[in-house]
């Protein structure tokens, strides 16, 4: 059973295992996009908030 400690080479490729590094280190790009990316999505005054809900009454122009 994992114990959710990042990935596996033996799950996966080479890429996969670079994507993963990038993505959960500080000194990347990669990370702070995602970062970023992520308090947008739980920003209510910004308009990727309202892009992945049901329930679109507001929405910001």
């Amino acid at each position: 059973m994992s114990k959710n400690r990042g990935v596996s080479s033996y799950t996966h490729t080479q890429k996969q295992l670079d994507n993963y590094a990038n993505q959960h280190n500080p000194n990347n790009p990669a990370y702070w996009a995602n970062l970023n990316n992520h308090a947008n999505q739980c920003n209510p005054n910004n308009e990727l908030f309202y892009c992945g809900r049901k329930n679109k009454a507001i929405t910001k122009k």
